[in-house]
């Protein structure tokens, strides 16, 4: 069962929480990060992306970029920007994406249960990132995104997390991207208590996103008692039934010394082949548009063609393509590594897939990977492959800190 607490946040005051929160470290480069932070000097940007207030080519790993970490965020603290509450609560979080609407619970988790296996992942974390975030976290000594996980949904956490969202929020921040992002403090001790209670009996916690934010934290938590708060990290977790992913589509710069009839010829092998007369997305699993050179086609997979569904990775859309077609047809051996292979997350469109494609490449458009399956994945001990899932809407930093 996960250990998932209550606690007494940092937050910006309400009247200066839409100037500070800011978008994911890792979904913006410096040219974006700053233009997000013109004119914002309290932008949680100078502390998560310090590399936008140093020359420009700095490294984002270097000792100058943690050193102006901690002094953007320092000078948060003391002109009184982040205040801190004085109870300890849960926050629930909202997030508006047009007609979509997800609402999780924010609190600190245990970085034990990341040790032990209760919070799950399903990706691998690269060491350079991992160290990165480590001394990042070390450097302003807080966490100040959460990490995001789902749990298998629950009608008590549900119930509670409906009333408490039912009214009006205290914080409300329309992102730049038009994303509501809404928070309700809980700090009535009935209701921490019930929310805590529920929590108790919730056995794993899955990392939808923040893999290396959670491996750094388990490592800065090492040796810490379990009352010290480096023993915990930021997280919120939602329903898994409230999230949408979208898919991770595939663009490859060439197809490696083909003709583009060659490729066809070679696809029908797996695949039924239809031409399409403009781009559209698969309609379900074990299906695939493909823009060829410009001109799209559908691909549906033959019976027999993909390997057993008794193995959760290798049922995968995104395995069954590199397996069939990414690997031995475009000669893509290790996408981690490739330089031709480019991914595009699903928020961008299809249009984003024809212009990359362009006259000489090709573009596979997927159906997103499905939250059981991840979590299939995940109970297995096992890791997806990479860029297999986008969940959108992204989370925003700095509405909701934790500090040790």
């Amino acid at each position: 069962m996960v250990d998932f607490r209550p606690f007494r946040a940092w937050r910006p005051r309400t009247h200066l929480a839409a100037e500070v929160a800011a978008v994911p470290y890792d979904v913006v480069d410096t040219a974006e990060a700053r233009a997000l932070a013109s004119g914002k000097p309290r932008s949680l940007l100078h502390v998560t992306r310090p590399d936008i207030d140093l020359p420009d080519g700095a490294s984002l790993y270097s000792d100058a970029a943690y050193a102006s970490a901690q002094r953007a965020f320092a000078a948060l603290l003391d002109d009184g920007t982040l205040a801190q509450d004085t109870d300890p609560g849960f926050y629930v979080y909202a997030q508006q994406m047009g007609d979509h609407r997800q609402v999780g619970v924010v609190g600190v988790a245990a970085a034990a249960d990341y040790r032990a296996g209760h919070i799950k992942k399903h990706e691998h974390t690269r060491p350079t990132k991992e160290d990165d975030r480590k001394r990042h976290i070390e450097a302003v000594r807080a966490h100040l995104g959460p990490v995001f996980t789902a749990f298998r949904p629950r009608s008590d956490l549900a119930a509670l997390i409906a009333q408490i969202s039912a009214g009006a929020p205290e914080v409300s921040v329309r992102g730049h991207d038009e994303v509501l992002h809404s928070v309700w403090p809980v700090f009535e001790p009935v209701m921490v208590a019930a929310l805590q209670r529920a929590f108790e009996t919730v056995p794993d916690l899955y990392i939808a996103d923040g893999h290396h934010r959670a491996a750094a934290a388990a490592r800065v938590a090492e040796g810490a008692p379990p009352s010290d708060p480096r023993a915990r990290f930021l997280a919120v977790a939602f329903p898994a039934d409230a999230l949408r992913i979208l898919p991770y589509n595939r663009v490859v710069a060439d197809l490696g010394g083909r003709r583009a009839a060659d490729l066809l010829a070679a696809l029908e092998a797996s695949f039924q082949i239809e031409p399409l007369t403009e781009a559209v997305p698969p309609e379900g699993p074990r299906v695939f548009t493909m823009c060829l050179c410009g001109t799209w086609h559908r691909l549906t997979l033959k019976p027999g063609a993909a390997p057993s569904a008794a193995d959760p990775v290798a049922r995968l859309d995104v395995s069954v393509l590199q397996s069939l077609v990414l690997g031995p047809l475009l000669g893509i051996g290790d996408p981690r590594t490739d330089e031709r292979i480019d991914f595009v997350g699903g928020i961008r469109g299809l249009g984003e897939l024809t212009r990359r494609a362009g006259a000489t490449g090709v573009a596979f458009a997927l159906y997103p990977t499905s939250l059981d399956d991840l979590m299939a994945i995940a109970d297995a001990g096992e890791v997806m492959p990479p860029k297999s899932t986008w969940f959108e809407p992204k989370l925003r930093s700095g509405l909701v800190i934790s500090r040790f």
